[in-house]
């Protein structure tokens, strides 16, 4: 819901589920090829995380530790996110 920006929710969603392009309302910031490789690398190692504790080979008590560690990543992705726009919208004035 954050990329419809301001747009009627159901005209974006629409739009979206019908596969037609969705134009992007801000420039994207440009980020650093070895940026992009550690953040793919991340991404990875989140998957091989939640497929670990989706394939019920932990314990209730290891699984609720590690929700809670990637509930403060994701915490942390969005401040790091925010900081990123906010930088970038000063790059542009």
């Amino acid at each position: 819901m954050e990329r419809c920006e301001g747009k009627q929710l159901a005209v974006w969603m629409r739009r979206v589920c019908l596969g037609e392009p969705v134009a992007r309302s801000g420039k994207l910031p440009t980020l650093a090829p070895p940026l992009l490789r550690q953040l793919a690398a991340i991404g990875n190692n989140l998957n091989q995380t939640a497929r670990k504790v989706n394939s019920g080979q932990w314990s209730s008590g290891d699984r609720v530790q590690v929700v809670a560690a990637l509930m403060a990543i994701g915490d942390e992705l969005r401040r790091l996110r925010l900081a990123v726009r906010e930088q970038g919208a000063r790059d542009d004035s």
